[in-house]
């Protein structure tokens, strides 16, 4: 099964402000979740109401959620590393 992946307008907002090598390397990440939405690597976020998810990406992080029911990946949010989380 291949999921769509949707990603939110604060992650394109960030993903313009990237340089274009990290920006390519992030996508190739999102890309992976399509075909495997829990590649090795992901990590499950605790206190969130909605169960979220991480991957890394060099410095950057992917935080998405998983909508099994539809098939959808919703990129959440995108940063870097020391930023991400807050």
């Amino acid at each position: 099964m291949r999921y769509e992946v949707e990603i939110s307008e604060s992650a394109e907002k960030f993903l313009k402000k990237v340089p274009k090598k990290d920006r390519l390397r992030i996508l190739e990440k999102i890309d992976i979740l399509v075909d495997d939405p829990m590649p090795s690597g992901s990590i499950k976020l605790h206190g969130q109401k909605t169960p979220l998810y991480r991957i890394r990406s060099g410095d950057y992080r992917v935080v998405y959620s998983i909508k099994k029911d539809v098939l959808i990946i919703l990129v959440v949010e995108l940063g870097h590393r020391r930023e991400v989380y807050r």
